[in-house]
This record gives structure tokens, sequence and C-alpha cells, in this order.
């Protein structure tokens, strides 16, 4: 049986039970949200790994790193690299998105040494694999070579996968119909149409979508339902084509429910911030509170260089509005293939924001960190504000930077410190006011 399947039977395993404390919940309430399909825990059951997680309702808002070679950059030491910046910033999961060198190598290798849930994009490899080593042409991907990608990685112990799934027949006319900026920016959404177009035939991930469920099932394999039709930019955010597509993946999600598997949404993409809530509220109602996985949103289009930034402004506000899942966006976003520094930033970035969201949405446990830096930082106690810091070993150079490792005080302000004026003026105040009862109530 699957991990739906235990819930629905209400069969309490080592998975539930070890899950249930890495989140902090009770197990109960975990399996209520995984039969109720709220919820789900990414565990395909060839990868073993310790931090078992569970992205959707009353957890804490997760984050994502995206790592992968490209057709320039092919080393499996690099991406290895990349991948032990991201859990060391603290990433919940992964996705390799390889497409060059040897793509089985660098899977086999980042799973290998992978302690969180992998993802991947299988259409990346069938058209990789297709184009550089056939000589031929994206268009020349068979169905047959889509399904075998998706069965080999489901072996490998990938626990989820980002599938096309809801671009139809219905969605081209409509991209037809309604004309955007960007069009399609997604790269599995862009492979899709090219293959659907120049066949004259229906997505293979949309036709035989119950083979699909078949094979993921039995390797419990969580489905990402790709957002294929995401904006690319602020003028093409929340069009028809977008919601044309949530609402079949909310029909899908359904499907996949029923055929025991668990189910994540993604979503945009670049979208302004007024308009980041409403779309939250819209796929929690038309997937039925699915969990819902953004990238970004990013809030702007023009801050190249800095779109962890705007990534993260995004995230923080879907988070805050009901988003469980955020997928982290670097530095590098629309300029290269990060390198390890892009990725640490981009973590942490989404870190910040997945915080935040979780302090809006008060999860249990959220606010304690915060509590102890304040209390630290009236202490003028440094070590203690180090470590609770997201990225400790920066807070540490800069505190070395600014000279002040020998004094209770930072470069800032020093003698001036606010803390330190406001903490003489109480004992001033009780110096000359011996009896009074002032703050004896707290």
């Amino acid at each position: 049986m699957s991990i739906r399947e235990d819930s629905q039977r209400g069969i309490i395993t080592p998975l539930f039970e070890k899950c249930a404390k890495n989140e902090n919940i009770s197990v109960e309430q975990l399996m209520a949200g995984v039969r109720e399909g709220v919820v789900a825990i990414t565990k395909n059951i060839h990868h073993d790994f310790e931090k078992i997680i569970a992205i959707g309702k009353n957890t804490c808002t997760k984050v994502n790193a995206n790592i992968g070679s490209s057709r320039d950059i092919t080393s499996l030491d690099n991406e290895l690299m990349k991948l032990q910046v991201a859990i060391k910033a603290g990433t919940d999961t992964v996705m390799d998105l390889s497409m060059g060198g040897d793509l089985d190598q660098v899977r086999r290798g980042i799973l290998k040494n992978c302690p969180v849930p992998l993802g991947t994009v299988p259409i990346y490899q069938a058209v990789a694999e297709t184009v550089e080593k056939k000589g031929k042409e994206i268009t020349d991907v068979t169905v047959d070579q889509m399904f075998k990608v998706i069965e080999k990685q489901a072996i490998d112990g990938v626990d989820f996968m980002t599938i096309h799934c809801g671009i139809n027949q219905e969605i081209v006319k409509r991209l037809q119909r309604q004309k955007r900026v960007m069009g399609v920016v997604s790269r599995g959404g862009s492979f899709t149409l090219e293959w659907m177009s120049y066949h004259n035939k229906e997505n293979p991930m949309f036709e035989h979508f119950d083979d699909l469920l078949a094979l993921l099932k039995e390797h419990e394999v969580t489905l990402s339902l790709g957002d294929g039709i995401r904006p690319g930019c602020l003028a093409d955010a929340t069009d028809r084509n977008q919601i044309q597509e949530l609402i079949i993946l909310g029909e899908l999600t359904e499907r996949a429910w029923d055929a025991g598997v668990q189910v994540i949404i993604e979503g945009p993409g670049h979208m302004p911030m007024d308009q980041i809530t409403a779309n939250v509220m819209l796929q929690k109602k038309i997937c039925k509170n699915a969990p819902f996985y953004v990238l970004g949103p990013l809030v702007t289009d023009i801050a190249p260089g800095y779109d962890h930034i705007t990534g993260a402004i995004g995230g923080a506000i879907a988070g805050a509005a009901g988003a469980d899942y955020l997928c982290y966006v670097t530095p590098a976003e629309h300029l290269k293939l990060p390198n390890s520094e892009d990725v640490h930033e981009g973590v942490i970035a989404s870190k910040i924001a997945a915080h935040a969201a979780d302090l809006a949405k008060k999860i249990p446990g959220a606010m304690e960190r915060d509590n102890q830096m304040a209390i630290c930082r009236n202490k003028l106690d440094w070590k203690g504000q180090i470590e609770l810091s997201l990225d400790p070993a920066k807070s540490a150079r800069f505190r070395h930077e600014g000279g002040s490792e020998k004094t209770d005080a930072c470069s800032m302000c020093g003698s001036y410190c606010a803390i330190k004026v406001f903490n003489r003026s109480q004992e001033n105040f009780l110096k000359k006011n011996p009896n009074s009862e002032c703050g004896q109530h707290e």
C-alpha cells in the first residue's frame, strides 16, 4: 500500500512516526493531513534518508533548492558541492534539474549523497538524451521514452517529480486566443507544447495519466503537478491561460488521490504583489487545499542579479497567504547556471521568507527562535546572536569585520548603543527612585 492508502486505513507506520516527530505534530494530525490530501510526505521506497518531512497544512513552510548540470557545465563534483552548500544552508529538499553530461551518473551521485527528499523533471532527461546523444530534435522524443525515463528515475529513488500533465489541447488553443508578452517560460512546458504542436497530438502525460499514476504509486513517488503555463513576467500574471491550467490540475489532483498517489501543485512564477494572495486562495479552492509549491513568486521583472530578493518578497507573501513550499530563486536567475555561492544566497533568502511566513501563520514554535534572539540582543550576547542566526558564518564574519569582537557593542553604535543607553537610564531611575515599584508587577 502507498503512504496515502496507509493513512486512509489508519495504519500507523514507522514513517508516519518519524515524520510526525520531525514536524513536531501528532501522528494522528499528520495522517489526517495525508488522508485529506492537504499534506504530502515525499519519500520514495528506494531512497533512504533520515529527514522525513511533510509538506502542507499545519507544517512549517518548506524550501527547495535547485541544482543540476547544464550543457556547458557538466561536473558531478560541482553539483555535489552545491548539494552540500544547500544542505548546510538549511534547504528542506533538493531538485536535480540536470540537462548536461551523464544524467544518470549525476542523478545517482546526488541521490547517494542526498539526506533530504530529491526531485526531478523527467522530461529534461528525455529531451537531453534525444537531442545531445542522438543528434535529433525535441519532437523526436517518443512516448515510450518519456515513460522509461520516469520509471528509471523512480527506481533510482527520486522522491518527487515535476510532470506537466495539465497542458492539453484546449490550452494550446487558448494560448492562440489570448496572446502573452512572454508566451511560455517553463522549460518543461515549452518542450511539451512543441511536441504536441509538431505531432498534432494530445500531451502524453495528460492522455496516459492513469498509467503515469500506476508507475508513480509503485515506487511511492509524489506527483508535483507542474505549472507549464506559469507567467514569466508581471504582464502575463493571472491570465486565462494560467487559470485554465490550474483548473485542469485541480481535476487531475482528485484522480491522483483516488489512485493512492500524493500530490503537490506548482504555481507561479512572476506576479505583482497585489495578486499573490488571490492566487494562493484560487489554488487552495480549485485544488482542494493540496500543498502549494511556488517559484518565488518574483514581484518585479527588473532586478537581475537580485532575484533572490524579489523571490523572497513574493515567497513571504505567498507563504503567509497559505503556500506551503517555496522553490528558491538565486541571484543567478535569468543570467547563468548558479554556482555554490549563488545556491547559498538563494537558500538563505528563501529560508527567511519561509520563516517570516511561519510567523504570520502562527506555526507552533516558530516564534521561539526570534524571542531567543531578542533576549540575546538585549543582553548584548553576541555569541548567542550568531548561533541563532540563519547564517551564523556570515554573522560571525560581519562581527569580525566590524572590529568589535572585544567589545560589548558593534561598530555601528559603539558607546552610543541604544540598549546600553536605555539600560543606564533604568539604572539611574532606580538609583534616584529606590522605592519605585515600576516593573515589579511585570
